[in-house]
């Protein structure tokens, strides 16, 4: 009895583990891996523009860059404006 309580145990553990790991390389694959390029949030030459609640007092036009280059990360490099950037920090397209 105490033996099957044992192997029991120990399969549940293997799988366990199995499903961790499983999840765990889901995970890094990253948001944008697999996608076409034509499924990406921003592409170089296109217009971005940062919520208002980062840049208060700031206009819409005040508030827009252009994208330079996309990142394999899905952060983007911006024209005149240091840093890289998420798609978080910038209002949805309409």
């Amino acid at each position: 009895m105490g033996a099957l309580a044992v192997a029991v145990g120990a399969l549940g553990t293997t799988l366990l583990l199995k499903r961790r790991k499983n999840v765990r390389q889901r995970r890094t694959l990253g948001r944008d891996e697999g996608r076409s390029s034509a499924d990406r949030w921003a592409r170089p030459g296109m217009s971005v523009t940062f919520r208002g609640e980062l840049m208060p007092g700031r206009s819409r036009a005040e508030r827009t860059y252009k994208v330079v280059r996309l990142l394999p990360s899905g952060r983007v490099v911006l024209e005149g404006f240091a840093g890289e950037h998420t798609e978080t920090e910038f209002e949805a397209l309409r």
